[in-house]
């Protein structure tokens, strides 16, 4: 996508649910890998993580100018998403008594600050922008160009799905 392309709505929120997802899957590689079983990560009921897809609108959004200078789409990303992931671990832990992550407890958890975030999660979300912006957002573009109103009805059912679970995740639990 470059930066003369609209931005469509039903773009943003399939790439927030896949983001989601994928945030999931790694997740719970991650907590198999520390603790050596599978856990359900996360608040909602589903297979998704709703900070990694307001990351991934953050990356969008951040890297929209400059996306062929892959080093700096690393950089910017890394920085404020960990900046996202440090606001949310702290404002959930001060403010709601919820702590949904603490890198201080997990391995390969260098340079951690309180728990909230580390180096590695912080170069993570790195490694994810890079994936997202030059091999994820390619992907749905040219499923959105083949198949526009599949695309149209696939991003919308997926969306309104992780935007269903998200609420009810709030008030059921």
């Amino acid at each position: 996508m470059n930066k003369k392309t609209d931005i469509k709505p039903t773009l943003l929120m399939l790439m927030f649910t896949v983001a989601g997802v994928i945030g999931f899957i790694y997740e719970e590689i991650c907590v198999y890998i520390n603790d050596g079983v599978f856990a359900k990560r996360g608040t909602t009921f589903g297979p998704w993580i709703p900070i990694y897809g307001f990351g991934a609108l953050l990356i969008f959004f951040l890297t929209i100018w400059f996306r062929k200078k892959p080093w700096l789409v690393f950089i910017v990303s890394s920085l404020s998403c960990g900046l996202l992931e440090l606001a949310t671990g702290y404002v959930l832990d001060k403010f709601f008594n919820m702590r949904l992550w603490d890198y201080s407890l997990v391995r390969w958890n260098w340079g951690n600050l309180n728990g909230y975030i580390c180096i590695r999660s912080v170069l993570t979300w790195g490694v994810f922008a890079l994936l997202l912006i030059y091999a994820i957002l390619p992907l749905l573009e040219k499923f959105k160009k083949k198949l526009p109103r599949v695309f149209t009805i696939v991003s919308i059912a997926l969306f309104s799905l992780f935007a269903l679970d998200i609420v009810l995740s709030l008030t059921l639990k």
